[in-house]
């Protein structure tokens, strides 16, 4: 098999509900050993997407691949026990009649002393070897989620479907059995497709994250692609806060109280959104004409009075009340700084982390 073969590849996929299109057109590759992050949020399309590859639900088109072979279209469907794809899932379904060993060993093939040393292997793995005769009711959460994690690996599946598998964890446990988890299938060369809702997880553990909306992929990058060049304003504000200033294009550059920002190819008298976060407001409380002037980079200053501040522990928002408009604005400081309501500050923003799109009607700042 070529190296350059993709591990799991859909096309086109389509589903429709009560004539709603949940999935869209969705196409993705995954390599193996790579870790691709569905993302989105609830009724997105993630999840019937997931179903689908596991063979639990049949598309309406579109095709599934596995190392470059069909294993499902609209006429050829390879059952699921035959896919040789894993599946955990935010219930850990683990047996409790069963015990820990004969959990992990459920639906393996081979002789008594071959599927024993599986599993013993496995629980090794996932420092779960002491509990191999225990029950699912006597685990805690996270011990019940590595021995849902030996049981998906034990039939050496190539692919690994993950639906939101660590979001009944406590956030003490999530990192680090999350890290856990993903360390594991990526020395078994395992393909993984996670879905999530957050933002946060995605980046942290993902290769590349596909975004979803309204049952389309609407963006797919490495993380740090999709969170620094962001498709529209929408993508934005699904991975953070944002502040949007609403302004008019007049010689290809829009005009705002924070200076011009360059909006080429939109056409004279076009209402865009500048788009910036809360991390890219610069604050200048001792300007009123005296401290030194903004780069470039920066802008024109503003002025601004401070409405509310807070410490959230590794860093503070303040938020202001913008002179020009009124609108409100956010910025984050590193550690603690709490201005008190009604103190004067000048701002900028810095140009190369502002994004300009078509304004989004009904709202103007944010």
């Amino acid at each position: 098999m070529p190296l350059s073969t993709p591990r799991l590849e859909i096309k086109d996929l389509q589903r429709t509900y009560a004539g709603r299109k949940v999935v869209d057109g969705v196409s993705l590759q995954i390599m193996p050993g790579q870790v691709t992050c569905l993302l989105g949020p609830s009724g997105c399309g993630k999840s019937t997407t997931l179903r689908m590859i596991a063979g639990v639900e049949m598309q309406d088109s579109g095709t599934i691949h596995v190392d470059g072979k069909l294993i499902c279209d609209t006429v050829f469907r390879v059952p699921p026990e035959r896919r040789e794809i894993g599946l955990m899932f935010q219930d850990f379904a683990l047996f409790p009649h069963l015990s820990v060993g004969d959990n992990v060993a459920f639906g393996l093939k081979g002789t008594k002393a071959e599927k024993r040393a599986r599993v013993e292997e496995l629980l090794d793995r996932v420092a779960m070897r002491r509990f191999i005769d225990g029950y699912p009711h006597q685990l805690s959460g996270g011990e019940q989620q590595r021995v849902a994690l030996a049981r998906a690996l034990a039939p050496r599946p190539r692919i690994m479907l993950m639906d939101e598998p660590f979001s009944g964890l406590d956030n003490r446990l999530r990192d680090g059995i999350r890290d856990e988890t993903l360390a594991i299938l990526k020395e078994e060369d395992t393909a993984v497709l996670l879905v999530t809702h957050e933002p946060e997880e995605a980046m942290r553990m993902a290769d590349e994250i596909a975004l979803m909306r309204d049952g389309k992929i609407v963006m797919q990058g490495a993380p740090y692609n999709v969170y620094t060049r962001p498709v529209d304003r929408a993508a934005v504000l699904f991975f953070s806060d944002a502040n949007v200033i609403r302004a008019e294009v007049t010689g290809a550059l829009a005009h705002t109280p924070f200076g011009r920002f360059l909006a080429p190819g939109v056409p004279d008298g076009t209402a865009v959104d500048i788009v910036f976060r809360p991390q890219h407001v610069r604050i200048d409380f001792d300007r009123a004409g005296k401290g030194p002037l903004p780069t470039a980079s920066d802008g024109t200053p503003a002025r601004a009075v401070v409405s509310r501040a807070r410490f959230m522990g590794h860093e503070s928002l303040v938020e202001f009340v913008m002179d020009h408009d009124g609108s409100t604005l956010k910025a984050t400081v590193p550690n603690v700084f709490l201005p008190q309501p009604g103190a004067v500050m000048w701002l900028t923003i810095r140009r190369d982390r502002c994004f300009v799109f078509p304004a989004k009607e009904g709202v103007t700042h944010g």
